[in-house]
């Protein structure tokens, strides 16, 4: 991975703690104004960064976990990087069941907006790619899991504590339908996992759900979209009425990481509670 590597600025907090911020699956559609599920995605975008511009007044790290355009529009992809800019300058995408990558690497104004490798202070954050074109379930593959490997032995030898990002969840989480889609190789990824007690925190997407939970010592987080949600819980596809939100993490120079979710208040939206999917 390091081929992709990026490295950010220092830590705007003076106890050297990192603040990053997850906005996921947020669905932009070719034209503003789209929706899903009948509900606008820029619009609920839109206030979901407000929603951080008040919560998190200095940022380290922005990162989308995928699924960013609904459809993989060029145009998605062109709006999504003005809405990121509102918030931070420092911000990395990754690719989704929904996203097209090459039209995302064709719009995007630096190629180190999609590096697999983020350094900061004494964190690596590995953004990995899950995406199997033309599924909607994930998988990382042999090759995936071989560069995980060696930047987490490279991340061993310095020291450094990792992140890692991917799209699709690598655990089950209840919902049958959607853990039929969950990274089809995750045993083999945990196994990699195992071998590094460096490694802190596990994110992703897809879920459309707040996850949180302890695999070892690994925390395990899936996080709201900034658009419709999903149901907890549900047998077959299931929206959930709880609004957008996104998730802020905290990582401690010492190793710690601190997290929660928050979600928009006070704004209304409109949501489909009674389809029966949207792919």
């Amino acid at each position: 991975m390091s081929a992709s590597r990026s490295s950010t600025p220092s830590p705007s907090r003076s106890d050297g703690a990192l603040r990053v911020v997850q906005l996921t699956d947020t669905h932009l559609c070719k034209l503003q104004g789209g929706t899903l599920l009948g509900m606008d995605t820029d619009h609920s975008l839109q206030a979901v960064i407000d929603l951080v511009k008040r919560e998190q007044p200095a940022i380290d790290l922005l990162i989308g976990t995928g699924d960013l355009s609904d459809q993989g529009a060029l145009e998605a992809y062109q709006r999504l990087q003005g809405y990121f800019a509102q918030l931070s300058d420092t911000y990395y995408w990754l690719t989704g069941n929904h996203d097209d990558r090459a039209n995302m690497v064709s719009v995007v104004d630096d190629p180190l907006r999609l590096s697999r490798e983020i350094r900061l202070g004494r964190w690596q954050v590995l953004m990995l790619d899950s995406q199997v074109p033309g599924e909607v379930g994930g998988e990382l593959g042999p090759v995936e899991l071989a560069r995980l490997e060696a930047a987490l032995g490279a991340a061993d030898e310095e020291c450094l504590y990792t992140l890692v990002c991917l799209h699709h969840h690598p655990v089950a989480i209840g919902c049958e339908w959607l853990d039929e889609q969950m990274v089809a190789d995750a045993a083999g990824f945990f196994a990699v996992l195992a071998r590094f007690p460096r490694v802190r925190g596990v994110l992703w997407g897809h879920v459309h759900q707040q996850i949180d939970r302890l695999h070892g010592d690994i925390q395990l987080m899936g996080s709201p979209s900034t658009c419709v949600q999903f149901a907890p819980g549900s047998v077959g596809f299931r929206a959930d009425p709880a609004p957008p939100g996104y998730r802020w993490l905290e990582l401690g120079q010492d190793g710690t990481l601190n997290t929660g979710v928050s979600r928009v208040d006070g704004v209304k939206f409109t949501v489909d509670l009674d389809s029966g999917g949207y792919l």
